[in-house]
């Protein structure tokens, strides 16, 4: 068995997910320690993530780490993986999906349609503005940086009348009693990967990839090969409001999307496609197919 050292963001939602695939590790005999570090994305948190590098900015320290020799392999939560890895870094595991959908947190309000008009709602997601705006105009929309805790502490300070978070995050901390109510997938799209755990590597690394192939769950990995490929090819980004959520249906890989201008509200193009997917390459070919449709306007 083999000694492996995790890499890891210091935020409690990180270091539950490292946790969690340190005692997998752990359980089929391997000796594993974390390696705790804070991420610019951490520390930067008076300005939105698109004006200051992106998702990017919560792995780039880890990989630094990897490239170095100082950790083995680093644990992130899929929606901040950049769709394209530097040269010899590689997604080595994807984890099975705990539930992607977008959650609504208020202490005054079950769910959006109680909130009165002009109510203040916190997100850190162009997405979520973008989506929330076309579900309900009228409301006042305000930035929300920070971890999970500290974005319930604004919440509970009274800055907001109720906060959009994913619900993967709070299910995985034991915060679900905090969930007044999930917005289905056609309501709100979810974030390419979100709910998914990556785990990335050092791409000559066969004995980590080979110890986590246990974990690997491939349903998971088709879907968010999918949606990353959406992404990718739209140049997704922090600074783009995208949207892209795949399911395996019987034998067909159903692929949603979504993109709008924060700036217009309401103003969605939606996205679908559907095929027969035998592996991560046909996926991914489903994903830009999906994009094609969404550049040329929208097409169902």
């Amino acid at each position: 068995m083999s000694q492996f050292t995790i890499a890891t963001r210091e935020s409690r939602l990180a270091l539950w997910q490292a946790e969690h695939v340190k005692a997998l590790l752990e359980q089929r005999g391997h000796q594993v320690a974390l390696l705790g570090m804070t991420t610019k994305g951490d520390q930067i948190l008076d300005r939105s993530l698109s004006k200051v590098g992106g998702k990017g900015l919560f792995v780039k320290e880890l990989e630094v780490a990897l490239e170095e020799g100082r950790a083995d392999l680093a644990v992130h939560s899929l929606k901040d993986v950049p769709m394209d890895l530097p040269q010899g870094f590689e997604l080595a595991c994807v984890m099975e999906r705990e539930d992607p959908r977008d959650a609504f947190v208020s202490n005054k309000y079950a769910k959006l349609a109680d909130l009165p008009q002009g109510a203040v709602v916190g997100t850190s997601s162009l997405r979520r503005v973008v989506l929330l705006r076309a579900l309900r105009p009228d409301l006042k929309i305000e930035p929300l940086r920070g971890n999970l805790d500290t974005r319930l502490r604004k919440l509970d300070d009274g800055q907001y009348d109720a906060i959009v978070l994913a619900s993967a995050g709070l299910k995985r901390l034991g915060l679900g009693d905090r969930i007044r109510a999930i917005f289905e997938t056609s309501e709100m799209l979810p974030a390419a990967g979100q709910g998914a755990l990556g785990i990335e590597s050092r791409s000559e690394r066969p004995d980590v990839a080979g110890a986590l192939a246990p974990f690997a769950h491939q349903t998971t990995w088709l879907c968010v090969a999918a949606e990353r490929a959406v992404s990718r090819a739209m140049g997704g980004s922090c600074s783009m409001p995208l949207a892209a959520h795949a399911t395996l249906e019987g034998e067909y890989l159903q692929l949603r999307a979504a993109w709008g201008d924060p700036d217009k509200p309401g103003a969605l193009v939606t996205a679908r496609g559907a095929e027969v997917v035998a592996d991560l390459a046909e996926a991914a070919r489903l994903g830009e197919e999906v994009a094609a449709k969404l550049r040329a306007g929208g097409a169902h």
